[in-house]
């Protein structure tokens, strides 16, 4: 199954911009990536590119595709830092917490400018499991 992938551009700079609103404006701003995040975990369904499909001027299929299974993965990452950056601001541990936010604002700033990082992760984890796999 693939994506779109000005859907997933979509959803980067929806993570972006709203980390960015909750490091420089209110923590509690990072409730709204985090729980999209865990809707789509759960659901394997994003919202965000759920409504961005309204917006495609071609059809779904005119655009170059993304591996669905590897958004579901970086979208795994993305939701796990923010949820730890929630925790840390709300145990009061703030270096932690903008320290989580900041990997989720470099990450996303990547993956739009062209560089997946979760893709580089994703890719040599399955490459070690498959060395590790062919060893024994």
């Amino acid at each position: 199954m693939s994506i779109p992938k000005p859907l997933v551009q979509t959803n980067q700079a929806f993570i972006l911009i709203t980390v960015l609103l909750g490091l420089f404006l209110h923590p509690l701003i990072l409730l709204l990536p985090f729980v999209t995040g865990l809707i789509t975990l759960i659901t394997k369904n994003n919202p965000v590119i759920r409504l961005g499909k309204n917006f495609l001027k071609k059809p779904a299929n005119a655009y170059p595709p993304e591996d669905k299974a590897q958004q579901i993965f970086n979208q795994w990452i993305a939701t796990v830092c923010i949820g730890l950056s929630l925790f840390f601001f709300t145990v009061q541990i703030n270096w932690l917490a903008y320290t989580f936010s900041i990997m989720v604002v470099i990450a996303s700033g990547l993956a739009l400018a062209g560089y997946c990082i979760g893709c580089t992760i994703r890719y040599r984890y399955m490459m070690w499991k498959h060395r590790r796999g062919s060893e024994g």
